[in-house]
């Protein structure tokens, strides 16, 4: 659906609703194109928290005189709309909300991201030294920042209280820890998965990646190349597969993203769950969940390397390099991303990139204790990308992911990680053609 949405002083006018079409519907490319146009035109994904911002927009012209046009797009169809009208030099965007982890590096290395170094570092008490470490080197491209984070995740450890106090376990700390309790939980209740999470060739790659980073390995190295044959790689791949091959559900399938592991996890299917915090309510919900009272979290256990979570921006704001409008585009920006508008989305239940918001009680209040202290570690060491950083994410995350699938089934990973080793340095020297 894409919703294009005119607001000036306070009033909303509904201007077009489609399932298609051109942005020029968001205006034409004279006077609103021009250098200072008091008409700043916004692209943002369907979201929660673009839900906020929206009802937020009034106070933004009111405080700025300016005339705010938003287009709201589904994820697909937003990825369709920037790869055409970026890609013919539009200027028809000033401000867009994008995914820097899926698409940040091909819009920053087409030059499609304007530069906001300067910017981010213009104003003292709007304070960029306050972004969580992690999201910011998401949206920094070859030392500049392209981008702003909105919405963050991390990855953490789901658990049910009960199952741990029957066997008479602590929280596991360590990777040691966690496949001793889900072996031991398992083998007191064989009705019970020890653990369960994603094993999905590509969507478990998200979730194996604070894995991969805490036995100290990653996708890629140092130099650029590929690193999924790395000792800790296949350390990494090993472990993942046997917790959820020796451990986990029986039949599992080997297709499963975040709702289908989740749901196992929600009917009690399972003592331990890795996944991302920004799915809790899933499990915390009554509504949802036939454990909801019995759901406890924690940060995730430390490997040979230490707990190096994903701590990730889902989304950002860029501005369109080829706007003639970008000092009003960074008003907003700023503006959407302040102390205060952070905090208001956040109470919402939308995680988000601020410090200084994670440690306000009032930024919490909505998360349940053990969530929010398990976040605030996870803020702290969690690495800033999830995925192979690439400009073709999904055919990477086919490649890397598959020693994932062959350890979950019982097979030869290391195999598999020599095989997808030479295939995926292949991919990366093609991509730098």
């Amino acid at each position: 659906m894409q919703r294009t949405i005119l607001r000036k002083a306070g009033i909303t006018a509904a201007i077009a609703m489609f399932a298609g079409g051109s942005l020029a519907a968001c205006g034409g490319s004279g006077g609103d194109a021009e250098a200072g146009s008091d008409t700043l035109r916004v692209t943002l994904a369907n979201h929660v928290w673009t839900e906020q911002i929206i009802e937020a927009i009034p106070e933004f012209e009111e405080e700025t005189g300016l005339t705010v046009e938003v287009t709201q797009l589904g994820e697909d169809q937003l990825s369709a709309q920037y790869n055409v009208q970026l890609n013919a030099g539009t200027d028809e965007i000033d401000v867009m909300m994008y995914r820097p982890l899926q698409e940040g590096k091909l819009f920053a290395q087409n030059g499609y991201l304007a530069d906001l170094t300067d910017r981010v570092q213009s104003n003292p008490e709007w304070e960029w030294s306050d972004f969580q470490q992690g999201p910011v080197d998401s949206t920094t491209f070859e030392d500049k920042v392209v981008g702003v984070p909105t919405i963050t995740e991390r990855e953490v450890l789901y658990y049910r209280t009960d199952l741990l106090e029957q066997a008479g376990l602590e929280v596991p700390q360590t990777l040691e820890e966690l496949e001793a309790a889900a072996k031991k939980i398992n083998e007191e209740n064989p009705d019970v998965a020890g653990f369960v999470a994603r094993t999905g060739k590509s969507p478990a790659v998200t979730q194996f990646s604070s894995f991969l980073y805490g036995f100290g390995g990653d996708f890629i190295d140092d130099e650029g190349n590929s690193a999924v044959a790395s000792p800790e790689a296949k350390e990494a791949y090993a472990y993942y597969g046997r917790m959820i091959n020796e451990y986990g559900p029986e039949n599992v399938s080997t297709d499963m993203s975040w709702p289908e592991a989740m749901a196992i996890f929600t009917q009690g299917g399972a003592a331990f769950y890795t996944e991302a915090d920004s799915l809790y309510q899933n499990a915390t919900d009554p509504a949802n969940s036939q454990v909801a009272d019995k759901v406890g979290f924690a940060p995730m256990p430390a490997g040979p390397a230490g707990s190096k979570p994903y701590n990730v921006p889902s989304w950002g704001l860029g501005i369109n390099e080829a706007s003639k409008n970008q000092d009003n585009a960074w008003k907003f920006v700023e503006w959407a991303t302040s102390k205060d508008m952070v905090l208001q989305i956040q109470k919402e239940g939308v995680p988000g990139p601020r410090k200084s918001v994670w440690s306000n009680p009032e930024g919490t209040a909505t998360y349940p204790e053990d969530l929010a202290a398990a976040i605030e570690v996870s803020a702290e060491n969690g690495v800033g990308h999830d995925r192979p950083l690439v400009i073709n994410v999904g055919e990477a995350r086919e490649i890397v992911g598959d020693p994932i699938v062959v350890g979950i089934t019982g097979g030869e990973v290391d195999a598999a990680a020599d095989s997808a080793d030479e295939a995926f340095q292949q991919f990366l020297d093609d991509e730098r053609e």
